[in-house]
């Protein structure tokens, strides 16, 4: 019996066991389906970030590393894309040139953006639009970094023009007029976006096609609208183009534009057009979230800082290390310390093209100074071409030996002119019509009264009398102004500066006069 009454009490004790178990296993399954039926349950809305960047023509921090830097930018994106993983992240052209890396030779070839196409792929750029300075660069040239492409590129109004006609650019394929991004969420939301660009026709070439930017925007625009959502624009044309554009597009949510160099963020309607720092000061960040239900959407626009307290993507970091280790060995054939801090300007220096090439700026004050000065101003003026500055940025806080080098990355020496003054005067009235043109002369000592005559030092220039001027030997060569060569009749003597002397290499020239300059 005591052993009936243990078995007995044994299975009683099994079974209370298992309806425990069982408890807690369907207690479980119910909290498991509970679970899943939260996660399935769609509420609507789909969250995207996109990182803007534009006009980035370093891919190392500058100013010491006060600001910019490309892995720095990455970080940024890696960042937000943790914990929001529909994050793209795009370029709104201006990025294979100028830059100071692009001038150097390896194995006997410019790179001209081969560098930033490297970082960049590396980066993982989601699009990119093509910029003005893009095609600064040979057709060639061009072709190789976009052959080197692992990222998209996207243009609906630029065109190549072939042999064979009109044909889009091409990376392994066809360059699109639109790109169509395909959205989903976990809990299955999805939605698609387009992306629409067009770039200003500022920079003629042999090989480029520009059509109209309005037209093909609105033509895109429709192409894209047909298979997405929402339709976005990636551009690099003038603020009061992308005003204009927005006008003629009034529904499109976003314009993510370069070409301007400092942060901007306008609305025009229901538009935002959104512009950030020139050299990656700046990215702006863009959340839009889009419901699905009511084909509604938010958008926020926030300019993030890039510097010295950003961290870095160590894998472009290390790309990023290899070029600058480079450069610095190629600068220091040229000057011992390319990283000396030379200069603090209590403004910002301005190396714009559009003033380079328009007005006399405080940097074509400080060249042609530095100019006269490396002749110990044995020399009535000095002359450059605004062309020769090929920055395209503004200069601000510690300017260092390398950043002269960035604003005339292909050097040349300075020359002593004796010439009449009848050639003088012609020279300056031919800058002057050139005005908007790299011929666009920056100057020293030279000026024009009220009635547009032209003056040296205050005094009239005289056309008879002979004048000892420093020119920019590129000016000699007859390429801006034609009838500037040598053999021009009144042209009386040359003075060619011996390799020891500052006046051989104008960049050595202007750190030479910068650093006298120091109190």
């Amino acid at each position: 019996m005591k052993r009936q009454k243990f078995s007995l009490n044994i299975i009683k004790m099994n079974r209370v066991l298992l309806c425990l178990v069982s408890a807690i296993f369907f207690s479980s399954c119910s909290t498991l389906d509970a679970t899943k039926e939260t996660q399935s349950k769609s509420d609507g809305l789909v969250t995207v970030k996109f990182v803007q960047v534009n006009d980035v023509y370093e891919i190392a921090p500058l100013n010491g590393g006060e600001y910019g830097g490309m892995a720095r930018v990455a970080h940024i994106r890696d960042s937000i894309k943790a914990q929001f993983p529909n994050t793209y992240l795009y370029m709104a052209g201006d990025f294979l040139n100028p830059s100071l890396l692009g001038t150097l030779k390896v194995d006997g070839e410019r790179l001209y953006g081969k560098q930033m196409v490297e970082v960049m792929n590396a980066m993982e750029f989601d699009l990119v639009a093509f910029g003005n300075h893009e095609f600064d660069l040979s057709e060639a040239d061009l072709q190789k970094r976009l052959n080197e492409s692992t990222f998209k590129w996207t243009s609906a109004n630029v065109r190549h023009i072939t042999e064979d006609g009109l044909k889009p650019f091409s990376t392994k394929e066809p360059i699109s007029d639109y790109e169509i991004f395909h959205v989903k969420e976990p809990d299955g939301d999805e939605m698609k976006f387009g992306m629409i660009s067009v770039t200003l026709p500022s920079n003629p070439k042999d090989y480029v096609y520009y059509g109209d930017v309005y037209t093909e925007a609105i033509r895109a625009n429709k192409l894209a609208s047909e298979k997405a959502d929402l339709v976005f624009g990636l551009t690099h044309v003038s603020i009061d183009e992308d005003k204009e554009i927005a006008q003629l597009i009034p529904h499109i949510p976003l314009i993510m534009g370069g070409h301007e160099h400092n942060a901007t963020l306008v609305k025009v309607g229901e538009t935002a057009i959104a512009k950030a720092d020139a050299n990656a000061k700046s990215v702006y960040v863009h959340t839009i979230v889009y419901n699905t239900n009511t084909k509604k959407y938010s958008l926020n626009s926030q300019l993030v800082f890039v510097d010295e307290n950003t961290a870095s993507n160590a894998k472009v970091e290390k790309i990023v290390s290899k070029w600058n280790s480079m450069l610095d060995e190629k600068l220091k054939e040229v000057i011992d310390d390319p990283n000396m801090v030379i200069y603090t300007p209590e403004t910002p220096l301005d190396g714009t093209d559009s003033a380079s090439r328009g007005i006399q700026t405080n940097l074509g004050a400080i060249i042609t100074q530095a100019m006269a000065y490396s002749f110990q101003n044995e020399v009535a003026a000095a002359l450059v071409n605004g062309g020769s500055i090929r920055i395209d940025d503004m200069l601000s806080g510690s300017i260092t030996a390398k950043d002269i080098f960035r604003v005339l990355p292909f050097g040349g020496g300075i020359l002593k002119v004796d010439l009449k003054g009848s050639l003088l005067k012609e020279v300056l009235d031919y800058g002057e019509k050139k005005r908007g043109t790299g011929a666009y002369l920056q100057r020293d000592s030279v000026s024009q009264d009220l009635n547009g005559a032209w003056l040296i030092q205050g005094e009239r220039i005289l056309e008879e009398k002979i004048y000892s001027v420093a020119f920019s030997d590129f000016l000699l060569k007859g390429l801006d102004i034609p009838f500037l060569t040598p053999e021009n009749k009144g042209v009386v003597n040359i003075y060619s500066p011996k390799q020891t002397e500052i006046a051989a290499d104008i960049r050595k020239a202007i750190i030479f006069f910068l650093n006298s300059q120091k109190k």
